[in-house]
């Protein structure tokens, strides 16, 4: 058997996400830890990529704080996210929507997917 996977078969978490995609709103619940206090943050946005595979995969959150895009990747293989909420899915033909990043107001919107 291949090294890698040996080390990666140890090293695995073993939480169980909601299965999303590019174009779906999430809302990542992130474990903040300040001084000797924790506290759960929430980053709601929607899914820009997901990249990697397996222990190195990740994921991009981008939401909108004010008039200022805030961009955030997650691991998922990260022992501070809490838990994923499926928000709602979008309607969107490719992987990774880096073109949303240009567009502003109506345009930025994705439409929802009826399941």
């Amino acid at each position: 058997m291949d090294l890698m996977k040996v080390v990666e078969k140890e090293l695995a978490v073993g939480t169980e996400y909601p299965d999303f995609k590019a174009g779906d709103t999430v809302t990542v619940h992130y474990k903040i830890v300040e001084g000797n206090k924790e506290r759960i943050q929430q980053f709601r946005g929607i899914v820009i990529q997901r990249k990697g595979s397996r222990n190195t995969e990740t994921f991009t959150v981008r939401k909108m704080s004010g008039n200022v895009g805030v961009e955030r990747i997650f691991p998922m293989s990260s022992p501070f996210i809490e838990k994923i909420e499926l928000n709602k899915r979008g309607k969107v033909r490719r992987a990774r929507i880096f073109y949303l990043r240009k567009l502003t107001g109506k345009k930025a919107r994705i439409k929802e997917k009826r399941v």
